[in-house]
C-alpha cells in the first residue's frame, strides 16, 4: 500500500493507472479489430514490398548495364528491407496518426495500455515482435485474439499496447449548416 498526494487516501495499486480502453464499457472500440488488422497487414505489406520490388529492378538493370558488376549489389536487398519495415513501422506508429497506412485505411490506431500515442521505439519494437511471434507461431499467432476482450495479440500483450477503432475514439464533427 502507498500514501498518495490524491487527498490523502491509500491505494492498493502501486500506483498504476488502470487501463484506459475497457472492452465491457466500451466494446464498440473492439469490434472487428481483428479482421481490419489482418487487412491492414496486407496493405502495409503491399506499402512494404513496392519499394523494395524497385530497388530489385533497379538492381537487376544496373547489372546488366555493367555487365554483371552491379549485381554485387543484391546482398544489400535483405538488410535495406528489413531496415526499411523497421523505420517505415516506427515512423507510421510515431506519426500523429499513431498508425501506419494500412491500419489508417481500416480506421485503426495503436495505443498504450493506459492511451497515450505510439511513438518511434514502440512502433519499431511492435513490429520486431510481430515478426518475431509470427515467424515462431505461424498465423496461429492470431488465434490469441480471440480469447481476449482488447483482441490483443501476443506481441501486443508484451508491449503493452492496444489497437482501437479510430473512428468510434474520435468520431468525425458534424459539417457545419449554411443558412
Amino acid at each position: 500500500m502507498s500514501y498518495g498526494n490524491d487527498g490523502g487516501t491509500w491505494r492498493n495499486d502501486g500506483g498504476v493507472p488502470p487501463h484506459a480502453f475497457d472492452p465491457w464499457t466500451q466494446p464498440e472500440l473492439f469490434r472487428g479489430v481483428l479482421t481490419r488488422r489482418v487487412f491492414a497487414f496486407l496493405i502495409d505489406l503491399l506499402v512494404l514490398s513496392v519499394p523494395v520490388i524497385l530497388a530489385v529492378l533497379f538492381i537487376a538493370i544496373f547489372g546488366i548495364v555493367t555487365l554483371g558488376l552491379g549485381w554485387a549489389l543484391f546482398w544489400l536487398v535483405s538488410p535495406a528491407s528489413i531496415i526499411w519495415a523497421i523505420v517505415y513501422y516506427g515512423a507510421s506508429i510515431g506519426g500523429p496518426h499513431s498508425a501506419t497506412i494500412g491500419m489508417r485505411m481500416m480506421d485503426l490506431e495503436l495505443r498504450t495500455w493506459y492511451g497515450a500515442p505510439g511513438y518511434f521505439v514502440l512502433g519499431a519494437v511492435h513490429a520486431v515482435l510481430f515478426w518475431a511471434t509470427v515467424s515462431f507461431l505461424s498465423p496461429l499467432v492470431l488465434l490469441v485474439g480471440l480469447f481476449n476482450g482488447r483482441r490483443r495479440l501476443l506481441h501486443d500483450i508484451i508491449l503493452g499496447t492496444v489497437i482501437i477503432n479510430s473512428s468510434v475514439r474520435a468520431p468525425v464533427a458534424p459539417a457545419a449548416r449554411a443558412y
